[in-house]
């Protein structure tokens, strides 16, 4: 059944049978995961002679946030290492570290049976951000993709209710010259943001990713695939908080402002806002950026809506395709009229707003 031909009163079906990841498969992946975890913190520097350590690893991605799609297995492992003080080691040793863990897992690729007995390639072509690699087991029939990112742990520990100290913000604002360059950092805040949404929201980002895919394949160079997910919190924060809500009318909303993307100006003041001085200076700054303005919600300097002429030229196709899908058949009632999106602004005020996931 495709997406387009669904009746609207049909779509959390549609997720449920199509997009959704089946039991086995997310059990085999968390597994695979498990394995290459362990396999990082515990053996990856253990006889390099240094006394660099793996504070922790954290799986980010849709896979770490639980908005995965059936049958997408891949995975971002975060490591944080004790080597990196600041976030400039982070760019000026992750490709020592780097080095060293694909020189490990090399290693298992010659020595597998003894190892996990699982299957690894590990890819040739140089990433100065991290390590891409494809690992197969025997219970699954076919690769997980693993992307390792080495990063700076300037959080710490990070608990359900954490709250970062506005020093955090202070010292990226001081050493990042490119926007959202160190939000691997702040993956564990990333994860919280989304993962602890109500299940519905989650499929519904799930319906709103597989229709970004099904326009990738036609469209090359769109919006990051993140904005879109962060967009569709936006409209259900503003146009429902409901934990059952109208599915049809939930991507509508999306379509919506996707349409209006030129005068989108969307954030949060969860993990930091304008109270600080040094950091309120800064979000009003990047607030009044070119629309659209999307901040990421753990990352002030990460505007993911990024309004430059180029960025505007991808949201202008994928605006195009929203107004075309917004009258589709699984966006129609049942008398034929469409489905009306909530009534959601396309802007924020400055004033910012306290939120909670």
């Amino acid at each position: 059944m495709s997406l387009w031909n669904t009746p609207a009163r049909d779509l959390d079906r549609y997720i449920e049978m199509y997009l959704l990841p089946d039991t086995t498969f997310r059990t085999e992946v968390r597994s695979a995961v498990d394995t290459i975890s362990s396999f990082l913190k515990n053996r990856c520097f253990r006889d390099t002679g240094k006394s660099v350590r793996v504070t922790k690893v954290v799986k980010g991605g849709s896979s770490g946030k639980g908005t995965a799609l059936r049958g997408c297995s891949d995975a971002d492992l975060i490591v944080f290492l004790s080597d990196f003080k600041s976030y400039q080691d982070q760019i000026n040793r992750r490709k020592e570290f780097i080095g060293e863990i694909k020189k490990r897992l090399e290693e298992c690729e010659r020595d597998q049976d003894r190892m996990f007995k699982v299957k690894i390639e590990v890819n040739r072509r140089d990433n100065p951000r991290g390590l891409s690699f494809r690992m197969k087991s025997k219970k699954i029939d076919h690769w997980v993709d693993f992307d390792v990112l080495p990063a700076f742990d300037v959080l710490g520990e990070v608990t359900k209710d954490f709250t970062p100290n506005p020093q955090v913000y202070i010292k990226l604002l001081g050493e990042s010259c490119n926007g959202g360059e160190f939000s691997t950092c702040f993956t564990e805040l990333q994860k919280f943001f989304l993962k602890q949404r109500c299940t519905k929201l989650k499929s519904l980002i799930r319906l709103v990713k597989h229709w970004y895919k099904m326009c990738k394949d036609k469209m090359d160079q769109l919006p990051p695939q993140y904005a879109l997910e962060l967009l569709t919190v936006y409209a259900w924060e503003h146009g429902s908080k409901e934990t059952d809500f109208n599915t049809a009318q939930g991507f509508q909303t999306v379509l919506y402002l996707i349409q209006n993307y030129r005068k989108l100006m969307v954030y949060w003041t969860i993990n930091y806002d304008f109270q600080n001085v040094i950091i309120g200076e800064y979000l009003k700054s990047q607030l009044k950026k070119p629309r659209p303005v999307i901040l990421d919600p753990a990352d002030p300097t990460g505007d993911v809506g990024g309004g430059s002429r180029e960025s505007r030229r991808c949201w202008d196709k994928l605006a195009q395709e929203a107004y075309r899908w917004s009258s589709a058949p699984c966006l129609q009632n049942w008398d034929g009229s469409r489905v009306q999106p909530w009534n959601v602004p396309v802007e924020q005020t400055l004033e910012g707003r306290k939120g909670c996931p």
